[in-house]
């Protein structure tokens, strides 16, 4: 069974930066489609980026030109550089793999958090003004 383990998150001013870091225990994802969402206080879980097994991204609108989503497969991990960092991307951030879906069918616009195959516990990220 495929276990994450995040970590990165924290609290930073607005325009700041982290980097949240996703590590696979099984070695698994390699070869799935991998994705990034968050949770927001109050509100419902959305996609923020995905990267397929050929490496291609996709992002939300509302992070895309900020975050950028990676992945060494060396080190069985995947990563979220988030840029220019705002209030609105405060919240839950959680790494989730797919293990079926491949080529253009791992679109971030097309994933959802509840049909996904696995998932980690998430971790916190705040962003003051």
């Amino acid at each position: 069974q495929v276990q994450l383990t995040e970590s990165g998150g924290g609290s930073v001013q607005a325009g700041g930066s982290l980097r949240l870091s996703c590590v696979d225990s099984e070695n698994t994802y390699i070869n799935h489609c991998m994705a990034w969402f968050r949770q927001a206080p109050g509100k419902g879980r959305e996609g923020v980026a995905a990267i397929g097994t050929d490496a291609r991204s996709t992002y939300a609108d509302s992070v895309k030109g900020r975050f950028t989503v990676a992945k060494d497969n060396a080190k069985n991990t995947l990563y979220l550089q988030m840029n220019s960092l705002k209030p609105e991307d405060t919240g839950m951030y959680y790494c989730a793999g797919d293990a079926t879906r491949s080529g253009g069918a791992c679109h971030i616009s097309l994933l959802d958090y509840y049909r996904m195959d696995y998932w980690d516990k998430g971790t916190l990220v705040t962003i003051s003004s």
